[in-house]
């Protein structure tokens, strides 16, 4: 396959030195013995337009966008995805065969993924859920659980405004509460989600209390650093099947890499070694 075209394609933010992207596509570019690259792309945000608009000149396939970029990307794009668009924000740029970019959040994908990893039979429609936390991933999150079917999405934000300008956007099955409300709003839950930066490496445990929370629920944190929260961690010694933020990196990439590289890749146990040996 002498012929075979050179790919490649990226991940752009600032700063973005610690991003586990480039581990995960070049294992898989390795696996598939493709010729490609998938390399770091740190971008000031006051060069980023003239960044994704050098990625067509440069020959790049697309990139995948990060902090602080991903919804200043979306004006950018000659076309956005109308999953992306619901979510206020792309996470994967496709540079089309005429230069044309195309805007994809493959996010929400990500993390239903991971939860059906963990849990095979898992259904959104098994009863309300618990989402802790009103930014970027509560977004994605929120929305991929209304589009598979959540009969009520219950959002928990320090900030109330915050939530509440969620649910005013996605509608009636998102119910706000209040933050001293979290722990009482686990009753009956089927599915409880943090997605705060509570609990992450260098930052404060989140503070919640599990005592309401049925014994059949499943319990997932976005963060992946650690990969057991000392959350989970109490969640799974009470019996809960948890699932951490690993599974959503690893799923959304699946998507952006297919796109990429014409290949849709598999999770495989070397990966997650791959991936593991880098905390």
């Amino acid at each position: 396959m002498a012929d075979q075209k050179f790919v490649l394609a990226g991940v752009m933010g600032w700063p973005v030195a610690h991003s586990r992207s480039p581990v995960i596509h070049n294992h898989w570019i390795a696996q598939h013995g493709l010729r490609g690259a998938y390399v770091l792309l740190p971008v000031q945000p006051d060069h980023f337009e003239a960044a994704i608009r050098g990625l067509p000149a440069l020959g790049f396939a697309g990139c995948n966008v990060t902090i602080p970029h991903k919804v200043n990307a979306m004006k950018m794009m000659d076309h956005v995805d109308p999953v992306a668009k619901a979510m206020g924000a792309i996470n994967t740029i496709v540079v089309q065969a005429d230069g044309a970019l195309h805007g994809f959040n493959n996010d929400g994908f990500g993390y239903i993924q991971s939860l059906r990893d963990a849990q095979p039979d898992w259904r959104a429609d098994a009863g309300p859920a618990l989402v802790l936390g009103a930014g970027g991933a509560a977004r994605a999150i929120v929305l991929s659980l209304l589009n598979e079917g959540a009969p009520e999405v219950r959002l928990v934000n320090r900030t109330r405004e915050k939530a509440q300008a969620l649910a005013d956007e996605f509608g009636a099955r998102v119910k706000v509460l209040d933050w001293a409300e979290r722990n009482d709003a686990m009753a009956g839950v089927a599915l409880l989600v943090n997605t705060t930066n509570q609990g992450m490496h260098g930052q404060p445990d989140l503070e919640v209390k599990l005592d309401a929370l049925p014994a059949t629920a499943l319990v997932s944190d976005a963060i992946y650093i650690p990969l057991e929260t000392s959350f989970l961690k109490t969640a799974r010694e009470r019996g809960h099947t948890t699932v951490n933020g690993l599974g959503m990196l690893l799923n959304q990439a699946r998507p952006a890499f297919k796109a990429w590289f014409g290949v849709m890749p598999e999770i495989t146990p070397a990966l997650r070694q791959a991936i593991a040996a880098t905390f």
